[in-house]
């Protein structure tokens, strides 16, 4: 098993490709820290990779997109609560 993260966590990266609110488009020309799709689209970013992919592709940067009626056993979603 892999060490926790730096906030106590184990081994997120790789599970199942994770569901981003974000609509896919190009975001070349937006800034670099937490960058923001299209407004609109047809397709939702899905991030991370899964069980099924390579191990150099199970990574947070590994982006790519599905319809948001996609059902997948390898894409999910991450429960987040703020206190």
């Amino acid at each position: 098993m892999k060490k926790p993260n730096e906030l106590g966590i184990y081994d997120l990266s790789g599970n199942v490709w994770e569901w981003c609110s974000d609509w896919f488009g190009d975001y070349s020309d937006k800034k670099l820290d937490n960058p923001a799709g299209s407004s609109e689209g047809s397709n939702r970013v899905r991030r991370g990779g899964c069980w099924r992919d390579q191990a150099e592709d199970c990574r947070i940067s590994n982006r790519s997109s599905s319809p948001p009626s996609t059902r997948l056993d390898y894409v999910g979603f991450r429960v987040a609560r703020t206190p």
